[in-house]
């Protein structure tokens, strides 16, 4: 994984007379990570730039999150850009209204978990349960990190059966374990999604369509994976764990990078990183 300013010569031929498709996380993408989800509010700066490149008319834009589509579309407030929300479940923007269906069962089972868990957690201090409709998100950045073992213990002996059966699946981010449906389903389907319904529309123009999708968690991996070797992926932060071709180091950078696009919207070569 290379670093993207270091590789921004590269970067800039690949954008040069493309029609960017701009996929951007929401929590520590274009906000950082904050203690509690309903604290974490995108910078002015960055929104004023999500703006600005939804009025360019070779880039669209595109918000991927694990947030509900009504929670990550509120916090944007814009109109003309792509709202993904529950890691794909729910879509959302110009000509597009999408919820992935689930199996007739998947509703009452979710609650059901959530009554056990909030029982089998309740004793754990900082740890709270976050009902997105399609999932359950169990957050534990907050609790004592003497604790975190036994919190996921607890979490996993309440799904345990579940999972076994196939009714619900598991993933794991930053901080949280989060409850899904059972089906294969993600940030990586939903942008080969987002990425078709775009080529199939642009078929008779000459510019090629190139995907940029940036992200800071596990759950953007499956994205990653989806345009490999066929856009420009980055995360946000520094790991080896990661299928990403470049990184960024913090959402400050992202948003330089956002600048970086504005500067030139046909390639965003005539810009330098100011030290």
């Amino acid at each position: 994984m290379k670093y993207l300013f270091s590789e921004w010569k590269n970067v800039g031929k690949a954008l040069k007379n493309k029609f960017i498709y701009l996929f951007l996380d929401y929590d520590g993408t274009l906000t950082p990570i904050a203690r509690t989800p309903d604290i974490a509010v995108i910078p002015k700066k960055t929104k004023d730039l999500l703006l600005r490149l939804s009025n360019i008319p070779n880039c669209k834009v595109a918000i991927v999150s694990g947030r509900t589509l009504k929670d990550v579309s509120k916090r944007i407030g814009l109109r003309n850009i792509v709202y993904v929300g529950n890691h794909g479940f729910e879509i959302k923007g110009p000509k597009i209204n999408f919820k992935s269906p689930l199996p007739p069962y998947y509703k009452r089972t979710l609650k059901e978990i959530k009554v056990k868990m909030e029982k089998n957690l309740s004793s754990f201090r900082g740890v709270f349960i976050e009902d997105k409709g399609f999932s359950l998100s169990v957050h534990y950045r907050m609790a004592d990190k003497d604790d975190i073992s036994s919190i996921k213990a607890g979490f996993y002996n309440t799904i345990f059966l579940y999972e076994l059966g196939n009714d619900v699946q598991v993933k794991r981010g930053k901080m949280l374990l989060e409850v899904r449906p059972p089906v294969s389903w993600n940030k990586g389907e939903a942008v080969s999604w987002l990425l078709g319904r775009r080529s199939f529309a642009r078929r008779s123009k000459k510019m090629k369509v190139m995907p940029v999708y940036i992200g800071d968690d596990v759950t953007d991996e499956d994205a990653f994976e989806s345009l490999k070797d066929k856009g420009i992926t980055i995360f946000v932060g520094k790991t080896n764990r990661t299928k990403a071709r470049f990184y960024l180091k913090n959402t400050e950078e992202v948003a330089q990078f956002l600048e970086a696009i504005l500067e030139n919207p046909k390639t965003g070569i005539l810009w330098r990183k100011k030290r």
